[in-house]
């Protein structure tokens, strides 16, 4: 997989015994430090005390639900996500690719076939966050800003710096709200993940507003137009038809 595959982290979260032992020889041949979970809470925890490369992600875990797992991760962590499942009908597919899986494999499945998709994944770019505390069992969507500690997000020209609230621009410091800012700072936070508007109204309003997603349109619209975003090639921010708002891709 490349001569530093040494150095990568990887946790397997997988409640079947047999599975996360299948799972972690495979990853282990190919050059992965591995931590095993059997629970989602468990792994959860081993995220943040790991802060893995890669994540092989159960679908039907005995506590929490694996897309739950998967939201939760992509709140503190930018590592690769392969959700994995027996149940592989185009619903679930859909539901844990829009939550910030990087991929999705069905049972059965063989070692090659892990191997293969694993490097499909780490030849695409990967933009780092900042570490922070993973969330308790009882944490929702809407704890999924950054934690304070000296955070700096990056994505191509833009740059933030969550402690000291300032975004610059090619150099320049642009003049955000509050919710301006706490909305960019959960996109560039986790760039590769697709937020619903329901996702976040939570995260940034409260339960309370999770009915008004016109809110989100009003604010993300804003946030464009101090971005510069114009047209249907924004530089930052793209709207996902039928779902909300995502990072683009930085160029190069």
């Amino acid at each position: 997989m490349g001569t530093d595959s040494a150095e990568r982290r990887a946790v397997v979260v997988e409640d079947d015994a047999d599975m996360r032992s299948l799972l972690a020889r495979t990853l282990q041949r190919h050059g992965f430090d591995v931590a095993l979970a059997g629970t989602g809470a468990e792994g959860l925890r081993m995220v943040g005390e790991h802060r893995p490369d890669l994540v092989t992600l159960d679908l039907n875990l005995p506590d929490l639900d694996g897309t739950e797992v998967c939201r939760r991760i992509r709140a503190v962590s930018d590592a690769y996500v392969m959700m994995i499942t027996g149940r592989a009908d185009e619903i679930d597919e859909l539901m844990g690719l829009q939550i910030g899986a990087d991929d999705y494999i069905s049972k059965p499945f063989s070692p090659r076939t892990v191997q293969a998709r694993v490097e499909a994944m780490f030849r695409r770019p990967r933009t780092a966050v900042p570490a922070s505390a993973v969330p308790s069992q009882e944490a929702t969507v809407a704890a999924a800003a950054p934690a304070p500690g000296g955070s700096r997000l990056a994505h191509g020209a833009l740059e933030v710096d969550v402690d000291a609230r300032l975004v610059l621009l090619d150099g320049e410091e642009l003049a955000l709200t509050r919710t301006e800012f706490d909305l960019l700072v959960l996109l560039i936070g986790a760039p590769r993940r697709v937020w619903t508007r329901e996702m976040l109204l939570r995260s940034v309003w409260g339960d309370e507003w999770a009915s008004d997603e016109h809110l989100v349109e009003v604010h993300v619209g804003n946030l464009r137009r101090k971005l510069g975003d114009r047209g249907k090639a924004p530089r930052f921010i793209r709207t996902v038809r039928g779902v909300g708002y995502g990072m683009v891709a930085p160029a190069g």
